[in-house]
């Protein structure tokens, strides 16, 4: 614990993935201009992105703990541009305003940092545009790119980035930073990360709150609740509404917030009439926040069918024989259970119905109609001697 802090503390597991980077950052000559950072959720792809851009402006190569580290990793710092969309893709007005902002040189930083969180969200066409910037960047600029895969970004702009892999890091090296940095009991700790895959944000929402645990239990208890049609409609129902609860929770405060801060800053009253020019910008925001307002339904609902697919995960490592550790340990009772009434067929068909409804939420199916098909098919099917 008396270990110096840094700006790569919370990347845990990851230190050969992250040398690259440190490397940059110490030797002016390892330096680029342009990275992309890839890894599966929770590896800590914008976290790294984070770092990067605070250890190039600390005068230490990243302490921690002083001004440059704390502005940088706040996202306030003048001269690090945190780019993350709460839509579905990132517009290309967006990246326009990005590109004629790289254009200045750094006001107080050594380095101009811009940090793209969702690189995959830009369509072809966006990341054409953001292209020349990246071939023949202002001096002093560097663009941070992340993305879950090189796949998700075109190859125009993969082929001029510096690809940095990171890794999805041991449940008990997660576990330990709960315990270390956020004061949890050990076994919840662990708990929480093996439920959270390793995704360290999850790990420590799961830790700190409890209605966090009963919502996943919740949809945990799903596979086992599904008997017929009836029941399978009512839980596609049931996922839907929390989702909606969940997104609402999420950005209902927030919304308000932005609404009267840009009524403020238009110089209008709340409540009064405004001009059509003033409230076509209001418009806009409303717009983005009902975008906002979609994307995280969609990703709440993603996270319930991964937890699903982990459970399924657990009972065919059951029914393999299998010795590996279970990633919900806490629901062992339930999960031998279904895997003594089910065969792995029945087992692999579930995972299939959960991967192809996490296929159509991203297609934009409405997640009522994907929900109850995926519902539908997570009920026991009758058949060779194992009829209910």
């Amino acid at each position: 614990m008396g270990h110096a802090v840094t700006v790569w503390d919370e990347l845990v597991g990851q230190d050969q993935q992250l040398a690259p980077l440190r490397n940059a950052v110490a030797d002016p000559v390892a330096m680029t201009h342009a990275w992309l950072l890839t890894g599966p959720p929770g590896s800590g792809r914008s976290n790294a992105g984070r770092a990067f851009a605070a250890a190039l402006q600390c005068a230490e190569g990243g302490c921690g703990e002083c001004r440059e580290c704390a502005t940088a990793l706040s996202g306030t710092h003048a001269d690090v541009t945190l780019v993350r969309t709460e839509k579905v893709t990132i517009s290309i007005q967006e990246v326009r305003e990005l590109i004629s902002a790289a254009q200045s040189a750094p006001s107080q930083g050594r380095w101009r940092v811009f940090v793209v969180e969702d690189a995959d969200r830009m369509t072809e066409r966006t990341a054409n545009v953001l292209l020349k910037s990246i071939e023949e960047p202002p001096a002093r600029t560097v663009w941070v790119l992340c993305a879950p895969s090189p796949q998700d970004v075109p190859v125009t702009i993969r082929s001029r980035c510096r690809a940095i892999a990171l890794r999805t890091p041991e449940v008990e090296a997660v576990a330990a930073l709960l315990v270390e940095r956020d004061g949890i009991a050990p076994e919840l700790a662990y708990q929480s990360a093996a439920a959270a895959q390793s995704h360290i944000g999850r790990a420590r929402r799961l830790a700190r709150d409890p209605e966090a645990r009963a919502r996943r239990d919740q949809v945990l208890a799903l596979a086992t609740e599904i008997r017929g049609v009836g029941d399978a409609v009512l839980a596609a129902e049931d996922l839907v509404r929390v989702a909606d609860e969940d997104a609402k929770a999420a950005t209902e405060e927030r919304d308000a917030e932005e609404k009267a801060q840009l009524l403020e800053t238009l110089g209008a009253e709340t409540g009064g009439r405004l001009a059509p020019a003033l409230r076509a910008q209001v418009r806009q925001l409303e717009e983005d926040q009902k975008r906002r307002a979609t994307r995280a339904k969609r990703d709440v609902l993603d996270r319930a069918i991964t937890d699903l697919m982990s459970l399924y995960r657990d009972v065919a490592v059951i029914q393999t024989g299998a010795s590996v550790p279970l990633v919900n340990a806490s629901h062992d009772g339930h999960i031998r259970d279904l895997a003594g009434r089910t065969a792995l067929a029945d087992t692999m068909r579930c995972l299939d119905a959960l991967g192809t409804a996490r296929e159509r939420l991203a297609g934009n199916v409405a997640p009522l109609l994907a929900l109850e098909a995926m519902a539908l098919e997570l009920r026991p099917q009758t058949g060779a001697g194992r009829s209910r």
